[in-house]
Order: structure tokens, then sequence, then C-alpha cells
């Protein structure tokens, strides 16, 4: 039996975990990223992989493989847009590797043996220095026909209010996504703790826009707001409102794994179980 290696490749850090048959963490160690560095972060994650042993690896990116072209699209790591990363790791590593958005990734480790665990669809929530969304059905990434699935984060903020408007710039340069209203920054922004009722509602409004299109039985948040214990009663409580239901079944909750969780789902992008060696 082999390992499955999973690497998150994020914005300051890169993070290995190796999960043996059982699911169970027998690596993990995490460096910082070379930011603006594409070659020094192939060589950082050649040596993480060398340090996890042999095993499939999953990657989870900040954003996704186009379809059209194999290259990187959608990437706040801007120095990763364009690359043939999956070209360049299975050259770099000798084998072959599995890329997804680093929220799909989230999804799929809450959906297999996390807060999601048992139910048919998860929609897997980041809320951090970005916000993004990942969709596990039936214990399987939904990435979709332009591998944009559950890219939740540049949806306008539905019905703005006077309090959200002007229209906040977004960096995709577009006007009033939701990630400008709902990031860590955008909270820190409009005042922390004092700003938690608005972040709330706002919250309630993007998230009933999901369960209206996609009516999951759970919705798993992580990042950094995760952490707000308030999110958990508030935001149910606020999405009544706005769902096209008489009742709403949808479960929010905390991530199991924490911040472990995406590269839990990296290595799950080759299945919950271990690879057999040939």
């Amino acid at each position: 039996m082999t390992a499955r290696i999973g690497i998150d490749l994020g914005g300051t850090k890169i993070e290995a975990i190796a999960l043996d048959a059982h699911g169970r963490e027998v690596f993990c160690k995490r460096v910082p990223t070379p930011r603006g560095d594409y070659q020094g972060t192939l060589r950082a994650i050649a040596q993480l992989v060398a340090e996890a042993g042999e095993g499939s690896v999953g990657v989870g990116i900040p954003g996704a493989l186009s379809h059209a072209t194999g290259l990187v699209k959608n990437a706040n790591s801007t120095w990763l847009i364009g690359k043939p990363l999956k070209e360049d790791l299975e050259r770099v590593l000798g084998r072959e590797v599995r890329i997804a958005n680093d929220a799909n990734c989230f999804a799929l480790s809450e959906a297999t043996d996390g807060a999601g665990a048992g139910a048919e669809v998860v929609f897997g929530v980041i809320l951090g220095t970005g916000v993004g969304g990942g969709i596990a059905v039936r214990g399987r990434v939904l990435e979709g026909a332009n591998s944009i699935a559950g890219e939740w984060g540049h949806n306008p903020l539905p019905l703005p209010r006077a309090e959200d408007l002007p229209l906040r710039p977004c960096y995709c340069g577009r006007q009033g996504c939701i990630e400008t209203y709902l990031c860590g920054p955008a909270l820190e922004r409009d005042g922390g703790e004092a700003a938690l009722d608005l972040y709330c509602e706002r919250l309630a409004r993007a998230l009933a826009g999901v369960i209206n299109i996609l009516d999951p039985e759970v919705i798993v948040l992580g990042g950094g707001v995760s952490n707000v214990a308030r999110l958990y009663d508030n935001v149910p409580r606020l999405w009544t409102r706005y769902v096209f239901s008489d009742r709403v079944a949808t479960r929010l909750a905390p991530p199991r794994h924490g911040d472990s969780s995406g590269v839990r789902g990296a290595a799950r992008l080759w299945g919950p179980g271990p690879v057999e060696d040939a």
C-alpha cells in the first residue's frame, strides 16, 4: 500500500499531508510559499512530496485549470496564472498529479469524513483572505463544464441595501462581488466585532442564493472567519427570509478538520482509500 499525499498550495504557505489506508495522518509539514516565484513553488512542492514518501499526489490551488488550455486561471496567487502547473509538477515529480480548486478540496474533505460526512450534497465555503466555494456531490467534487462550479465569491452580493452601496470594486474587475463584503479583510475594515450583525445579514443573503439553487444538506464554513461562533446561530435564523421554502433543513457547520481540511481534501482527489502498489 502507498499513501494518499495532499498538497495545499496557499498564498502564504504550502502544506503537505500523507494519509494512510485508514485516513490517519502519517506526515504533515508546512513551508512558506515562495510568493511570486513559480519555479521556486515547483521546487518547494517537490521537496515536500519527497519527504512525504511514495503515493498518489493531489494538489489544491487557489484557482483552477482551464479545460481549454490546461493552464491555471482565476488564481489570486497571480504568479500561477497562465502556467502549465499540472504538466510541470508531473515532470518534476515523475508521477501523475490531480489538481483541483482549494475550495473544492475543502468541500471534498468535509464531505468524506468531516462535518458533511454522509450528506449527498455539501457546499464548502472559504471565508478568509478571499471568498470561495466548492461543491461535493455523493462524495465527489463537482467541477463543472468551465471548472468554476462553486465560484460563489465572484457572484454579486444579492439584494444590495443602502449600507452596501456604492458597490465595492473587486480585483477581478467587477463590482459588488460577494468576496468584497465577506472576506476577512472586509470584516476588519467594516469594524470587526462591531460589524458582525451586518456581516451575518450579508452572509445570510449570499448563502440563501446557494440554497435556492443547489439545496445542499450541509454548508460547511472554512477560513479564518469560520472561527466566529456567532455565525452558526445567527445566519440560519436570518437566511429563512430569503430561501424559497416553508422551512430550511440545510445545516450550517464549522469544519471538523479545521485549517487542515483543504489539504486532506487534496489527498482525497484520488479517492477515499490508498493506492494499491502495482
